[in-house]
């Protein structure tokens, strides 16, 4: 907010709308619910947000969490397999699971499905000696060494209509109805702020007031404060 030509309340109603929107809200929305003249200003506000909710030390998820990788991309024809990737982006997801429901989630953007890739994951977001549920991928094997109970189930083994891993699945499925349905879809360059955002209303979905209220705390923690230039530099 610092050095912006914003009115301090014009950026205290898009934190609240950002934070507490059950659907998230896209740059457009934004411009056209604040009365902001260009749509290049709401993207840049939207973005500098993103950029804040990020916790410095957040904890790492506990005891139990399911881990999978996924790609974020619209439909390509030739592609062979579930694992090909093509133009698409490779993430991943770790989520806690707490009794039928989910906890915590963390995503990221991957550089491959690789052993080290997926570990690198795993450590960034998941506490040693904590459970971890993964598909049959064979690159999850390093899990075990690493200091974590890896618990590892090919998709063979499931019943008909069984999903392996139901609360990665359903968070996945719900961040690509966000994707499509508030952003129309989202460029590569600038994925990783999205995988930032969804993961702060999703933690926070049962008091939204409260994510308002640590978004502004953490806005406070970002120093120095991004400029438009910077966030155009990165996707670059």
């Amino acid at each position: 907010m610092h050095g912006t030509r914003m009115p301090l309340r014009t950026w205290f109603w898009a934190a609240y709308l950002v934070s507490t929107f059950h659907p998230g809200i896209s740059a457009k929305q934004l411009q056209r619910q604040l009365g902001i003249g260009c749509h290049e200003t709401a993207w840049a506000m939207l973005h500098k947000l993103r950029g804040a909710m990020i916790v410095p030390e957040r904890e790492p998820l506990k005891r139990e969490v399911e881990i999978d990788e996924f790609f974020l991309g619209g439909y390509e024809e030739g592609l062979k397999g579930g694992r090909e990737r093509g133009k698409k982006t490779l993430c991943g997801i770790a989520i806690e699971i707490r009794g039928r429901g989910s906890g915590r989630v963390r995503l990221a953007v991957l550089p491959d499905a690789s052993g080290p890739s997926l570990l690198a994951f795993t450590q960034a977001t998941t506490q040693k000696g904590a459970i971890v549920h993964t598909d049959g991928l064979q690159s999850y094997r390093v899990l075990a060494g690493a200091g974590y109970e890896h618990r590892r189930r090919a998709q063979s083994t499931a019943a008909p209509g069984e999903q392996l891993l139901p609360r990665a699945h359903r968070a996945i499925s719900n961040l690509k109805a966000w994707m499509h349905g508030t952003h129309r879809g989202v460029s590569p360059e600038h994925l990783a702020v999205y995988l930032d955002e969804y993961p702060f209303r999703h933690n926070r979905r049962g008091t939204p007031m409260a994510g308002f209220q640590r978004l502004l705390g953490l806005g406070l923690s970002h120093d120095p404060p991004v400029t438009y230039r910077q966030i155009i530099d990165r996707a670059a």
